[in-house]
């Protein structure tokens, strides 16, 4: 068997083959002899790297930027994205991808400013981290926004932003820009009048859905945002509800943002969680297909991955690749809001789940995870 595999191996780097290779190239056909190792692996091997971007940074570079850009000026909204080091401009899924699948931003509003309405294919969701005083409008519903809020915006909803108190406002965005763009999927309309103006009471999914799971006669097959804003205390009471329980071993006290009208995920493409750690709870470790971006909305702790240790504290953002091995370890009582992209890989039969059934369920520290961010 040995002797076989030396000898394919050396046919495959003779002469013979490497000019046939080199001579279909020409014609833009390629060989699956030399591709498919690389097309075909055994396990996923995302391209998209584990990182984690300091909140310091992220505040102090958008209130830079709020010194050159305007809504007005210099495009329709200041935020400024998180590039994965492993997505690079020459890929050309890889441009403002945060996963293989997903973007992710903060953005900076100030008081008396205006984001113009828009709308476009891909889907979008905000969880809001600091300030107060700003309204989104999605669809004609003026929605005003505190912290640790949740708000989805499915696809092609009309949807700007306006701030009428007087403390800024940051929030952060995830989006499934990488995937639409990918699959050629990309449209965007700039609404003709600006920022739309509303026409239905301000919050009003929020007042029909007061009953959280409790679903308003008529709303069986209202699959698109029946509610919009997730408020922070209702988010809270859940969490609280799950602690007279014991906690999972991998995810703490968590829940998922859902549809209420459906029960799916409150965004079709995108998944949302926030997941409650009690100081010093250890979760063990597991891996998953799907990709996840977490943001340290409080707490602080640190979280290895495949070995890194990543440290984290409150604003602080990372990212967790597909098919990457993962625990978390908090010094305080912690709150991770997260998004996901376990919708796509639902919708494909792709996610699977494997446990770290070594050493009691956690990985040995091998490194940590150093940057720059003076």
């Amino acid at each position: 068997m040995a002797e076989m595999k030396e000898e394919v191996k050396q046919f495959m780097s003779s002469n013979t083959v490497k000019d046939f290779t080199k001579d279909i190239q020409q014609y833009n056909l390629g060989p699956l002899w030399e591709a498919i190792p690389e097309i075909m692996n055994k396990t996923p091997k995302p391209q998209a790297e584990a990182y984690l971007w300091s909140g310091e940074l992220l505040t102090k570079k958008l209130m830079e930027a709020a010194e050159i850009f305007t809504p007005e000026r210099g495009g329709e909204r200041r935020a400024i994205y998180f590039q994965n080091p492993g997505l690079t401009y020459r890929q050309p899924w890889g441009w403002a991808s945060t996963t293989q699948t997903l973007y992710a931003a903060v953005q900076l509003l100030l008081p008396g400013e205006e984001a113009p309405s828009h709308r476009h294919t891909q889907s979008a969701i905000r969880f809001i981290t600091d300030g107060e005083g700003a309204y989104t409008i999605v669809q004609g519903e003026r929605i005003y926004m505190q912290e640790g809020d949740f708000l989805t915006t499915p696809k092609n909803l009309w949807h700007g932003h306006g701030h009428v108190g007087d403390k800024p406002m940051i929030w952060m965005d995830a989006l499934d820009i990488p995937t639409l763009y990918s699959i050629g999927g990309t449209f965007f309309e700039p609404h003709k009048d600006g920022l739309q103006q509303p026409d239905v009471p301000d919050n009003f999914s929020e007042l029909r859905y007061r009953g959280g799971m409790v679903r308003p006669v008529g709303d069986a097959n209202y699959t698109i945002a029946p509610l919009a804003n997730f408020k922070w205390n209702r988010t809270e009471e859940a969490i609280k509800g799950l602690m007279n329980f014991d906690p999972d071993p991998y995810e703490g006290f968590a829940i998922e943002y859902i549809n209420p009208s459906t029960g799916k995920t409150a965004n079709p493409t995108i998944g949302s969680r926030m997941q409650y750690l009690p100081k010093g709870f250890h979760t063990k470790a597991h891996r998953h297909t799907h990709s996840t971006i977490h943001h340290a909305y409080k707490g602080s702790g640190y979280t290895i991955i495949n070995g890194v240790r990543f440290d984290w504290k409150k604003g602080d953002y990372f990212v967790i690749p597909n098919w990457a091995w993962h625990e978390h370890v908090v010094s305080e009582d912690s709150y991770l809001f997260s998004v996901n992209d376990l919708p796509i890989m639902d919708r494909f039969e792709l996610e699977q789940v494997q446990v770290y059934d070594v050493d009691n369920g956690h990985q040995k520290i091998t490194g940590e995870f150093k940057a720059d961010f003076r």
